[in-house]
């Protein structure tokens, strides 16, 4: 089986890892627009070789794993390259965009949108991890609009890596993930600015730094080509949850200046709530 992957970053290079381990006599190609990332990939035998675009017409499978707006970007001029057997299946952050510019597609059927809910705040192949996806949520949007066989091909190759699947619109996909995963990395990511202004003196930042902010500022670490991209994409739905954001913001603090503190401890007695939600969703 021939499988290409656009794309060689963390989560290309993982899925490459995941690719060799359960498929029989499979060779993945790769295709990047970075060199070193190429050079790199194949070093650390994530591919196998490297890739041209006209020569994507020989894939069983193409997973395009570049950032979204590049996807939206690219995706339909890979259905027009490909041939009429292969299946293309991007793993972008946003959808509904992405699934707009193929909708009237002649290929649409070869066509699955997905998106794993894996990663880090590392990037880069040599990021790559074995068993990222294992027990990750892998979101698909329009399934009846993909080819049945093309769809079950991969839907029992996910469940094999240790996906659990579940199926969303793409506007409803856009606006959920603003909330739980976009807004994390905004506010990790303004938190981050915050203190870096704030605090000249970056050796005592660190010195006293606990696991509670590095647990929080951990993701401000991620690919700004990455996420600045999925912002732009998803800019309606991150606006929306920004202005909710702020609002609760600015209510806490005219509780504090207020100091009605016990509203404050309502506020986070009530957000403990989030502890057994969060615990029935790992279960």
């Amino acid at each position: 089986m021939k499988i290409g992957i656009i794309g060689i970053g963390l989560i290309g290079g993982s899925l490459a890892i995941e690719l060799k381990k359960t498929i029989k006599d499979v060779k993945v190609f790769g295709n990047d627009s970075s060199k070193v990332n190429l050079k790199l990939s194949l070093d650390a035998d994530l591919i196998d070789e490297i890739i041209s675009k006209k020569e994507y017409n020989n894939l069983d499978v193409i997973f395009l794993t570049v950032p979204v707006k590049e996807i939206s970007k690219q995706l339909p001029e890979i259905l027009d390259l490909v041939s009429s057997k292969t299946l293309v299946v991007d793993f972008g952050s946003t959808k509904a965009n992405i699934c707009q510019v193929v909708s009237n597609h002649p290929k649409r059927s070869q066509f699955l949108a997905t998106h794993p809910i894996a990663g880090t705040e590392f990037s880069g192949p040599l990021a790559s991890k074995e068993n990222l996806f294992n027990g990750k949520v892998q979101i698909i949007c329009e399934s009846k609009k993909t080819d049945s066989n093309h769809l079950n091909w991969a839907l029992e190759w996910f469940k094999k890596i240790g996906m659990i699947i579940k199926e969303m619109t793409p506007i409803d996909h856009d606006k959920h993930i603003a909330y739980v995963s976009h807004l994390s990395h905004i506010s990790s990511i303004i938190l981050g600015q915050t203190v870096l202004e704030k605090e000249k003196d970056e050796s005592a930042i660190f010195a006293m730094a606990g696991s509670g902010f590095a647990s929080t500022v951990r993701l401000a670490k991620s690919s700004p080509e990455t996420w600045s991209s999925i912002f732009e994409e998803n800019e309606k739905n991150v606006l929306e949850t920004l202005t909710h954001y702020l609002s609760n913001l600015e209510k806490f603090k005219s509780l504090l200046e207020k100091k009605k503190h016990k509203e404050i401890y309502k506020i986070i007695e009530k957000t403990n709530a989030i502890k057994g939600i969060l615990k029935e969703i790992k279960n």
